[in-house]
């Protein structure tokens, strides 16, 4: 449960009263009420009005909006605020401050200026507001940079700190480096720079250094949360992050929703370019790094950066986008803005109450959400039962896209491409790391798991070995944590699960080879493995090039179960096909035959299975559901037989 404090499903946005004046403090609050809101987040913004000058706080108007929140009988989360500190303190602290490749400047996760008023700040509010009734939970911002990691010295000192903890020893790290290999073997710690594009050094540096910057982003939170914990035991404490497709990059996922009470993730929507298996996975994505606990769903349609444009969401398609989150694990959906700001970057970002006020599209359907969300009460606590399992991995992630890789790969468009081709007969999927406990799944996918740790292989052998059926792709089992070949011929952790060896491998990018089975043909591209078979069978061949007739998808089967190979990236219909054929011979089975575009999924706890119908058409579509009525929980009417779901409609049916 994300907020003991709430018997509903919470529902609200960020209120930031300290914006404007007290006297619209009891109307927000008031049309919140009118909206369905039972929560907001307080602070966000805030560390220059919390703190107006290095030796000052003002916390009154916080507590005030606290009070006024439990008048209303709504809860609120505190964002510790550290993530944007006030003016003054770039003055005085300049050095506090990323130094980047790319020009761009934040905050620097390693600075001990920074940790120090950090944590002065969070005494302060935890001290003085720890205890009020309307406190529901905390919040740590990480405003993690992705795209250019910091270069200061502060982040250098930690890097070479990082390395002795890692390796003890210089001859450890230069054989983990391979350094003699590159003619760059490091006889002192000092002589260790942090890793950069444009200075060389090796692979394994690089992944070091992805690792240690990682590792401070989650110092960044223990830090806070270790204080928050000291001051406020009982209160939970979540992390919110921001990232395409359910991710930062920079952060592993799973590193930090070990520490949270909650995972809790932005996502910013584009109504033009709306995929429902992107936010389908990015959902998933929450889902699986919280180990299958609720999660808090952020949603936002502001203008991305790398985004020409900034459309409107459609009439009904923010509450088909809520209630697939819902769908999909979530227990909390929190608007980034309660009320629109008339100045600033964000004046024309999405908020609950727009400019037009309560007359508007927005508002009215902000406030239809927060009807469906108090009629789905129920569904908390809910779970979905899951029989194949999707490996994600950070590591493999920052492994596969190094630049020095035999080709230019996209990680997690290889991993979604598997992920899509599972989602569109909406078979349900668990988001896993390769150490999961694989004891309770059908089907185990695993694309591109090019590095691999020390017990994976055997995790994964012992799955198969027991009844499972396991498939991978090129580019997997290749090297190991410290990117180093493993001995054994290519693919030497998976050689003997998968019965094949790959001598080489041609990498052609965008241009297009073919496939063929027994049954049809398909279009491949990005990469053609030169497979030998050593106790598989080929289940597809390549039909063109010198490696035409060689296989191209392999099965090996080993012990009760099976072992796929994919040496290639098919397209996505024959993928969508394949993989489904595959889901048959395993037992996996969706929870109904939908038209297409229509996505069906479900939950339990202990009132029973929730079925969800979205509708991501613009057209009517109806599902059959037998003969069995089910209550629609947002209209209340019985249904049976041919279920009517209107265009960008949602159903969520209780048997009966």
């Amino acid at each position: 449960m994300i907020a003991s404090k709430l018997s509903q499903l919470i529902y609200g946005g960020d209120f930031q009263p300290e914006a404007w004046p007290e006297a619209l403090w009891v109307e927000d609050l008031a049309l919140m009420r009118r909206a369905g809101v039972n929560c907001v987040t307080l602070g966000t913004l805030s560390w220059s009005k919390l703190q107006p000058a290095p030796d000052r706080f003002d916390l009154d108007w916080l507590e005030r909006a606290l009070n006024l929140l439990h008048e209303f009988e709504m809860v609120a989360g505190i964002s510790t605020a550290t993530d944007l500190p006030p003016p003054w303190f770039r003055e005085l602290f300049p050095a506090a401050f990323s130094e980047r490749e790319n020009g761009s400047s934040s905050l620097c996760p390693n600075s001990p200026v920074q940790r120090e008023h950090a944590a002065r700040l969070v005494r302060e509010i935890a001290a003085r507001v720890g205890a009020h009734p309307a406190l529901a939970f905390w919040q740590v911002n990480l405003k993690v940079e992705s795209s250019a990691p910091c270069r200061c010295e502060h982040c250098a000192a930690h890097f070479r700190a990082w390395l002795q903890s890692r390796y003890q020893t210089l001859a450890a790290l230069n054989d983990h480096w391979s350094t003699a290999h590159h003619g760059g073997v490091f006889h002192r710690w000092e002589e260790i720079l942090l890793p950069r594009a444009s200075h060389g050094g090796t692979l394994a540096q690089e992944l070091d250094g992805r690792r240690c910057t990682s590792d401070a982003w989650l110092g960044v939170f223990l830090h806070e949360k270790k204080l928050l914990r000291e001051l406020t035991p009982d209160l939970p404490v979540t992390a919110c992050v921001t990232g395409a497709h359910g991710l930062v990059t920079a952060l592993d996922g799973f590193a930090l929703a070990q520490h949270t009470d909650f995972v809790s993730f932005s996502a910013s929507l584009d109504p033009l370019d709306a995929d429902p298996a992107d936010l389908a996975f990015a959902c998933d994505v929450q889902r699986g790094l919280g180990g299958g606990k609720p999660w808090f769903f952020r949603p936002t349609s502001v203008r991305d950066p790398g985004r020409a444009h900034q459309a409107v969401p459609r009439p009904g398609q923010m509450r088909l986008w809520i209630t697939q989150a819902l769908a999909h694990g979530t227990e909390g959906v929190m608007f980034p803005r309660w009320r629109a700001p008339a100045g600033g970057a964000d004046k024309f970002a999405s908020a609950m109450l727009p400019h037009g006020f309560t007359e508007t599209r927005a508002f009215a359907e902000a406030s239809q959400i927060g009807a469906d969300l108090h009629k789905l009460a129920i569904v908390r606590g809910a779970t979905t039962r899951a029989e194949v399992a999707l490996m994600l991995d950070w590591e493999n992630l920052w492994a596969v896209e190094l630049d020095s890789q035999p080709a230019r790969l996209n990680y997690l468009e290889i991993v979604r491409s598997y992920y899509r081709a599972l989602f569109e007969p909406d078979v349900p999927i668990d988001i896993v790391r390769p150490e999961a406990d694989l004891t309770n799944y059908k089907l185990v996918v695993a694309p591109a798991l090019h590095l691999v740790r020390p017990g994976v292989a055997e995790n994964l052998q012992a799955f198969v070995d027991n009844g499972g059926t396991f498939l991978t792709t090129f580019f997997s089992g290749l090297v190991d944590a410290s990117d180093r070949v493993l001995p054994g011929g290519y693919p030497a952790a998976f050689r003997q699960l998968l019965g094949l060896r790959v001598e080489e491998f041609d990498v052609f990018g965008s241009q297009v080879r073919h496939i063929k089975t027994s049954l049809r043909g398909a279009r491949c591209s990005l990469w053609a493995d030169l497979i030998f078979l050593e106790g598989a069978e080929a289940m597809a061949s390549f039909t063109e090039d010198f490696y035409a007739h060689r296989p191209a998808i392999t099965r090996n089967a080993v012990g009760r179960g099976l072992a796929y190979y994919v040496g290639t990236q098919p397209e996505p219909a024959f993928l969508r096909s394949f993989l489904a054929e595959i889901c048959v011979d395993c037992g996996v089975r969706p929870p109904m035959r939908v038209p297409a575009g229509v996505e069906a999924t479900t939950r339990s706890n202990e009132n029973g299975e929730f079925l969800f119908l979205l509708n991501h058409n613009l057209t009517l579509q109806f599902a059959d559901l037998g003969p069995r009525a089910r209550r629609d929980l947002l209209t209340g009417e019985l249904v049976q037989g041919q279920c009517q779901i209107p265009p960008r409609g949602v159903r969520v049916l209780q048997r009966v």
